[in-house]
C-alpha cells in the first residue's frame, strides 16, 4: 500500500508539469487547478485517501462499475470519480485520466501551450530515434 506522501508526490509530478497548473487547498485537501478550475484532488472519502478527477460522462459511468471507484460530486456535464489511492497500481492509467480532466478544465489558450509542448517533445523523440547515440536526459 503506498504511503499518502508517495501518492501526493506522484500526483504533483503528473499535475504540476502541465501548463498553467498550480496546487491549492480545497476542503482542507490538496487540489490541482488549471487557471481557477480544479481538475484533480487528493482527499479522504469514507476514511480512505482517494484521487479524484472529472471525466466525460460516458467514461465516468464506465469506470463507476469498478468497485474501487467511487462516484464523486457531479459538476455540470462532466462527472467526478475518485479512486482509492491504496488500489492504484497503474499510474500510467491515472495519468491518462488526469490528462482527460485537465483537457476538460483548461482554456483554449492553455491547451494550445500543452499541444505545442507535446509536439516539441514528440519532435525531440523522433530526432533521438533517427540519430544513433543521441540520448535524451530526463
Amino acid at each position: 500500500m503506498p504511503k499518502p506522501d508517495d501518492t501526493l508526490a506522484r500526483l504533483r509530478q503528473i499535475c504540476l508539469t502541465l501548463p498553467d497548473t498550480k496546487e491549492t487547498v480545497a476542503w482542507r485537501h490538496p487540489a490541482f487547478r488549471v487557471g481557477e478550475k480544479m481538475f484533480c484532488g487528493y482527499e479522504a472519502l469514507d476514511g480512505k485517501m482517494t484521487v479524484g478527477f472529472k471525466l466525460e460522462a460516458a467514461h465516468a459511468e464506465l469506470l463507476a462499475q469498478d468497485p474501487r471507484v467511487v462516484r464523486s460530486q457531479n459538476f455540470g456535464q462532466h462527472k467526478w470519480v475518485s479512486i482509492d489511492a491504496a488500489d492504484i497500481d497503474d499510474w500510467a492509467g491515472i495519468a491518462d485520466m488526469i490528462m482527460e480532466s485537465y483537457r476538460l478544465s483548461a482554456s483554449k489558450r492553455t491547451l494550445a501551450k500543452l499541444d505545442a509542448a507535446l509536439a516539441a517533445s514528440a519532435g525531440l523523440l523522433a530526432l533521438a530515434r533517427r540519430r544513433p547515440g543521441y540520448y535524451l536526459r530526463t
